[in-house]
């Protein structure tokens, strides 16, 4: 089971770092999770969306990098990063699967 955060709940990330990638579109991650967790550029504006998962225990971020474009991320992005602070191959499976790739 995967639980996706909204802005308001969010537990801190601090200290994550990419773990794998997922190939998927945008709007296939929002089929599946729903709307990013942040659906505002970060203030560096080297990620312009994030979903916060919890997944078997786990923090996982999904997000963009450097796209430096919402519009590249909504409509020509085909992977994504995963972050966290343990293996993501779990949660890479899981996404896979439920979107049929």
């Amino acid at each position: 089971m995967i639980t996706v955060f909204t802005d308001y709940d969010a537990p801190n990330t601090d200290g994550t770092s990419l773990k794998g990638y997922v190939n998927a579109t945008y709007e296939e991650l929002v089929g599946l999770l729903g709307f990013p967790t942040f659906n505002e550029p970060s203030g560096d504006g080297k990620v312009q969306v994030e979903w916060v998962v919890e997944f078997e225990d786990e923090i996982f971020t999904i997000y963009d990098w450097k796209t430096n474009s919402r519009y590249y991320t909504e409509n020509m992005l085909e992977r994504f990063h995963i972050g966290g602070k343990s293996y993501s191959g779990r949660l890479e499976e899981f996404i896979n699967q439920e979107l049929g790739n």
